[in-house]
């Protein structure tokens, strides 16, 4: 990456650091990155490590544990709002997913990102017919509604 500026540079070390980077040591190196002078380049980062991570994680205790673990790293005084809010909307996400409890008031409240996530990948017929609805733009709504109105199978 040479002729990169030192940001991309940086940028590129941290996402494989972060893929690399064993359970152990996960939460010290995403303090490390936060810490970094450039906090947009940081946070950028540490969302991409969310969201590979959690990506990878089943809905089911795995990826609560490594919530658990990652949660007051992300919310303590070095994570930021956006941070906190992607880490919810994946929990979100995997609690539609997996069929458990969640409200409808929070999918209609969750960001872009998650609404056209949910509406291009949840098989659950109430967050389809939610965002059918209630969709934030009308790209979420009338891919909510086509799933909706897909026949099974």
């Amino acid at each position: 990456m040479s002729g990169d500026p030192a940001e991309h540079a940086r940028f590129h070390g941290y996402v494989r650091a972060l893929s690399q980077v064993a359970d152990v040591d996960e939460c010290d190196l995403v303090r490390t990155v936060l810490a970094d002078p450039d906090h947009v380049m940081a946070q950028s980062a540490v969302i991409r490590h969310i969201d590979r991570t959690a990506e990878r994680l089943g809905s089911d205790g795995g990826y609560l544990r490594w919530r658990e673990r990652i949660a007051p790293v992300v919310q303590g005084d070095q994570g930021d709002e956006l941070l906190r809010r992607r880490l919810q909307e994946w929990t979100l996400f995997k609690a539609i997913l997996g069929e458990n409890a969640w409200s409808g008031a929070d999918l209609v409240d969750a960001s872009n990102w998650l609404q056209l996530k949910v509406a291009e990948r949840a098989l659950t017929p109430r967050a389809l017919a939610t965002l059918a609805e209630r969709g934030r733009t009308n790209r979420i709504r009338t891919t909510a509604r086509a799933r909706l109105n897909q026949p099974p199978g």
